[in-house]
């Protein structure tokens, strides 16, 4: 699935709102339509008051859950999120069964996929290895990463359901985004909130391996994350 055509035609951005919860130094976005205040929140681990709080003081109306992946600190706040706001949940068919029992509507995510935010939107990207079923949304400017990558890292691979290989490969398909393209990843491990793809690449060392090989021998020594 790695292709140089991800960003092509996307639909308008919407606005993002990246805000830290919880003890895990996740972060958690809303992503919302300026023009006609509709909203997704992506992965609502923690802190789901703040959340609808924060949607409250944007006049924003929440339509949907979407999620990077089903690890407990990205999805422990969903039902409450779904119970507020009555929102759908998409995510990724490998990964469905852990969201269903908490959600009233489930949507499945394809690859390359458009999700609407009102007249914005953004582009599900299959990006496995971190989990089975792991998906970054891409918009015309940014990219929600989830735990693919960080800023100066990348997702362990030694959960359940990971695999060095398919994270390299992941990895592989976020570099061929532009080198402008804002990252937001899933939690505050680096030196700044956000980066940019172009930066990654320069100084991610995870990113910097040579090759496959050499990648697996880094991923595979540290654990974090």
């Amino acid at each position: 699935n790695v292709t140089n055509n991800d960003a092509v035609s996307l639909p308008p951005a919407p606005t993002v709102i990246q805000t830290e919860v919880g003890m895990l130094q996740n972060f958690c976005e809303i992503l919302y339509c300026p023009a006609t205040r509709e909203a997704a929140v992506v992965d609502p681990a923690f802190e789901v008051d703040r959340l609808l709080r924060l949607a409250q003081e944007h006049k924003l109306t929440i339509k949907r859950i979407l999620i990077t992946h089903t690890h407990h600190d990205h999805i422990e706040g969903v039902a409450e999120m779904v119970a507020a706001t009555g929102a759908d949940v998409l995510v990724h068919p490998h990964e469905a069964a852990k969201v269903k029992p908490l959600a009233k509507e489930v949507v499945l995510l394809s690859d390359q996929m458009d999700v609407a935010i009102g007249s914005c939107g953004v582009r599900a990207l299959e990006t496995f290895g971190h989990t089975t079923g792991g998906t970054c949304f891409l918009a015309d400017g940014f990219v929600v990463t989830g735990d693919v990558l960080f800023v100066g890292g990348c997702g362990r691979t030694d959960f359940p359901g990971g695999s060095s290989e398919a994270l390299w490969g992941s990895l592989g398909r976020l570099m061929a985004l532009p080198e402008e393209t804002i990252v937001y990843p899933g939690h505050n491990y680096g030196t700044t909130p956000t980066s940019t793809m172009g930066r990654e690449i320069l100084e991610n060392p995870y990113l910097r391996a040579a090759d496959f090989e050499a990648f697996r021998k880094l991923r595979e020594r540290v654990r974090k994350a």
